[in-house]
């Protein structure tokens, strides 16, 4: 199996190297216009309501309609108080992600670079088609569905690292902390 090394860590944990794994099968195929939408491989049972209560134990996170999505995806912003990255590390005020909940349940975010790369070459994200235009950060990813409870897990790393990078505790260069796990496993 191919893979890419990220880190993996409870969000006040100091990380541990771990791998990200090569996304099973071929991509799914996309809208190239707004809403940027996942057509196919769908999940059989949206995974969607799991990950938001993972990601709700993030500190600082507030679950609410999202600003830059259609009506029913689910944004997740940042206290005032925790966000303290410019622009680019959110998809619009203190929104860092979102999550097409009532939808494909694919999710949008923000991920730095090298991470950003990593997880589109290893399958699991693409690059949003707006990203780099006015008001959308060049670092704008579609996070492609979870189809199963390992998927599960490594979206919820992704978007953990989006967090973290919002939070101003990782800028996506660091060796030590790419990627965090709020899965809850051991």
């Amino acid at each position: 199996m191919v893979t890419h090394k990220i880190e993996q860590a409870q969000p006040h944990s100091r990380p541990r190297r771990r791998e990200l794994p090569i996304r099973f099968g071929t991509r799914p195929s996309t809208t190239s216009t707004a809403p940027h939408s996942q057509i196919d491989q769908l999940p059989t049972r949206p995974l969607s309501s799991a990950l938001l209560e993972r990601l709700a134990r993030l500190p600082g996170v507030v679950h609410g309609p999202s600003r830059r999505a259609p009506q029913g995806t689910i944004g997740l912003h940042l206290q005032p108080d925790d966000a303290h990255r410019p622009d680019r590390a959110f998809l619009i005020d203190r929104e860092f992600a979102h999550v097409h909940a009532h939808g494909d349940s694919s999710l949008h975010l923000i991920l730095p670079e090298p991470l950003r790369s990593e997880a589109i070459a290893a399958g699991w994200a693409e690059p949003h088609p707006m990203a780099g235009h006015p008001t959308v950060s060049p670092d704008t990813v579609m996070v492609y569905a979870p189809r199963d409870e390992d998927e599960l897990d490594v979206v919820a790393n992704l978007v953990t690292a989006s967090w973290r990078n919002a939070r101003g505790n990782d800028d996506g260069h660091s060796e030590q902390s790419r990627a965090e796990s709020c899965s809850g496993r051991t």
